[in-house]
């Protein structure tokens, strides 16, 4: 079942479901035709198929919900063992400042626990303990406002890569029989 704007179903709607798959196993063990069962339980006949292959293959077991696909990989005694390695800092792991970046946790997450997620799994996961997105409070003193603009005026334009010619002689500009 696909789901728009990356919805899924709450518990409850889950729990739902997993008793229509189960009403479904009883009917499959008395013996009724597919087209019978999808129209009792108001469901596609896809689904029961999908669900009769899966009881064939596991009994029961094999059709029932597997729980919340977000649910973490972690545990929370391994929540709380990350968290204390993050505040020990990136130095403590080799990183050369004390800055965290997502990407760095996710690879403190695949080294300590051999588990891997996305960038943005990571982000989930953070949030959903707490954690949050920090900002530096102030500027670097160092900083000279004056010399950053006259680089991006002077500088820049020098250094940027020049764009493409989309004049005569760009291969996707030119026209047969022009040359």
């Amino acid at each position: 079942m696909r789901y728009a704007q990356g919805g899924g179903l709450t518990d409850a709607e889950r729990a739902t479901r997993e008793r229509i798959r189960l009403e479904a196993v009883v009917r499959f063990e008395g013996g009724e035709k597919t087209r019978e069962i999808a129209a009792t339980l108001r469901v596609s006949e896809r689904s029961v198929e999908r669900w009769r292959r899966q009881w064939r293959e596991g009994g029961e077991a094999g059709v029932q919900s597997k729980g919340s696909p977000g649910r973490s990989k972690l545990s929370d005694a391994q929540v709380a063992r990350l968290e204390r390695e993050l505040e020990r800092g990136p130095l403590a792991h080799g990183w050369e400042d004390q800055r965290w970046t997502l990407a760095r946790i996710k690879t403190l997450i695949g080294r300590m626990f051999h588990v891997s997620y996305t960038v943005e799994g990571t982000w989930a996961l953070l949030k959903r303990h707490g954690w949050s997105w920090q900002e530096p409070a102030r500027r670097a003193i160092e900083r000279d406002d004056t010399a950053v603009e006259v680089w991006k005026k002077e500088v820049w334009p020098r250094v940027k890569a020049p764009r493409r010619p989309t004049g005569p002689g760009s291969s996707s500009r030119t026209k047969p029989g022009s040359r």
